[in-house]
């Protein structure tokens, strides 16, 4: 069977479904938390904290509480700069 945007959900295997997942979720603009900060630049979640604490990243962060979104194209422009 081919896979088109059209094909509907119910007529995806278990894997293929896992699949798409997967390409979705890789391709996403963001990352969420302190975990995916250092995902982003490849360190510590410790380190990544004291980055954050820099303040060098601000244009990249939205933070509300305890919910941190990360804008990874934005986050690694900025580290690159400093």
């Amino acid at each position: 069977m081919s896979i088109t945007p059209q094909t509907p959900i119910w007529k995806l295997t278990v894997e293929e479904f896992l699949e798409i997942s997967k390409k979705i979720k890789s391709e996403s603009k963001y990352e969420y938390g302190l975990k995916g900060l250092a995902k982003i630049l490849g360190c510590s979640v410790s380190k990544a904290s004291e980055i954050k604490s820099s303040g060098i990243l601000d244009k990249a962060i939205i933070q509300n509480g305890n919910i941190i979104i990360v804008d990874k194209e934005k986050a690694l422009q900025l580290f690159a700069k400093k």
